[in-house]
């Protein structure tokens, strides 16, 4: 006899607790509408579970960050809400940004477990998390392994990792997998990880064995799964946006004989879970100031292209408006929500950068410039998919970069050029910037943080400038 198992998933929600604008690609460009929000997500999950299959549901991480609620009380707004949710395990990548201890203190507050098979402590070289979980529904056990982001220790701020150490993953997974199969018996094994699809594809075609892959951190939308050495690999978009619906049909060897997948779309149409929305209505009360309007813009803001987007070059533009300098950077973040044309509130302003840092300076030789560059090109284009390091190309203006994205590493960039003058390597130019992922640490001399932060910059910009008119500068161009 059959049985069906549902096997539900979230990934990068990056803090939107509530109703959102998303990005929807269709055949005329780009349009945008409502969606998303976990009280949405809870009546799309108490439907599937109706249906009567058994069912599991994960969280593939970026959870505790991303909108100002959530920065602002370092996590501790999603707790409750969260384990309303019946959620059977998560792992993490922004989940780090308060450092390891306070993770440490939000996943205490949690039903579930947080699993990690390549995160360890440094010094002792001991696990920080349990690396695998069983779970067993209908007679059937569920080998899940975690994988946590393995670059937080590489690219994020130095506090999201103090203390320990991450991994790739590739030896721990041979490992956990034979341990799952043949010491604990599992039936099934599913990989929850949050390296991106690239890198998760590459995984499962160095690791066989593993029956289903929960991807993440690369917001890909896949409308139907992708199967890679026996492996079916989903994701399921960002920002709560989508839930994904993988359901599977076992035949009586326990082994995955069919399957079906929903991307579903969490649209406003979907009736929100009465109480927990009045939970999350609740618990944002004392945010409710940050609808207020500060602005309008004749342009739609969003991230959805690769080297170049409205929403960073307002943020770059604010940036310029505020601090003299040779070049602009910003880090090609993923995640933040689009503001459509018309009004722009506080709270857009916030979901642009919810950690309102402060504008910096630095001075950065030529040479450190352009190898900066390079090394940023080589984190998203590099043919090694575990070697991919990034979101999207750094955010930059008052610099023009003409650049072969299949070359090697440090061969890149064609031509480079500052305020129409190509790049000397011996010439000192000021960068400003925002964060180390904007100007990492290593680069440059005479460091320095302004008066300024950019979510003040910003609303101070568009008290000028509004209605809001931003300009594509192709200022990386692909050749």
């Amino acid at each position: 006899m059959s049985e069906k198992i549902n096997i539900l998933q979230l990934n990068d929600v990056h803090g939107y607790m509530n109703l959102h604008n998303e990005s929807y690609y269709e055949a005329r460009g780009i349009a945008y509408r409502k969606s998303g929000g976990y009280a949405r997500i809870a009546t799309l999950i108490n439907q599937i579970k109706s249906y009567g299959n058994a069912t599991l549901l994960f969280d593939c991480g970026d959870t505790f960050h991303g909108t100002f609620p959530v920065v602002d009380t370092q996590g501790e707004i999603l707790t409750d809400v969260l384990n309303d949710l019946d959620i059977s395990a998560m792992t993490g990548h922004w989940d780090f940004a308060y450092g390891p201890k306070q993770l440490q203190v939000l996943l205490e507050k949690l039903n579930y477990p947080f699993l990690a098979a390549n995160i360890y402590t440094k010094g002792t070289d001991a696990l920080l998390f349990d690396p695998t979980v069983i779970l067993e529904k209908n007679g059937i056990k569920i080998g899940v392994i975690g994988l946590a982001c393995n670059i937080v220790d590489k690219t994020m701020p130095a506090s999201f990792s103090e203390g320990i150490y991450f991994t790739d993953g590739t030896k721990e997974l041979s490992r956990y997998i034979d341990q799952l199969k043949h010491e604990q018996e599992a039936d099934l094994i599913v990989l929850i990880s949050h390296n991106g699809f690239p890198q998760e594809v590459e995984l499962v075609k160095q690791n066989p064995g593993i029956d289903i892959c929960l991807s993440s951190h690369t917001h890909n939308r896949l409308y139907k799964p992708v199967v890679i050495n026996n492996t079916i690999i989903i994701q399921s978009g960002a920002h709560g946006s989508f839930l994904g619906s993988l359901e599977i049909t076992l035949d009586e060897n326990k082994k995955i004989a069919d399957f079906s997948h929903q991307l579903i779309e969490v649209s406003e149409s979907t009736t929100p879970d009465k109480d927990l929305q009045q939970k999350i209505g609740k618990l944002l009360e004392p945010y409710k100031y940050l609808d207020e309007k500060v602005g309008e813009t004749d342009f739609a803001l969003h991230r959805n292209l690769s080297l170049e987007c409205t929403m960073d070059n307002f943020l770059l533009q604010s940036m310029m408006a505020k601090v003299p300098a040779d070049v602009y950077f910003s880090n090609g973040w993923r995640y933040g929500t689009p503001i459509p044309r018309g009004d722009v509130t506080l709270n857009d302003l916030y979901n642009i950068v919810p950690m309102n840092p402060p504008i910096s300076t630095v001075t950065l030789s030529g040479e450190e410039l352009l190898k900066m560059i390079e090394e940023n090109l080589d984190k998203t284009y590099n043919n090694n998919p575990l070697q991919q390091m990034g979101g999207y190309v750094k955010r930059a203006l008052g610099i023009k970069i003409y650049f072969k994205a299949e070359n090697p590493n440090k061969t890149r960039v064609q031509s480079a050029f500052v305020n129409g003058e190509k790049v000397d390597p011996m010439a000192a130019y000021t960068a400003a910037f925002i964060t180390s992922q904007g100007v990492p640490e290593r680069y440059g001399k005479n460091r320095m943080q302004t008066n300024f932060r950019i979510v003040e910059a910003m609303q101070q910009y568009l008290a000028v400038n509004s209605p809001l008119k931003v300009s594509m500068y192709k200022t990386f161009e692909l050749i």
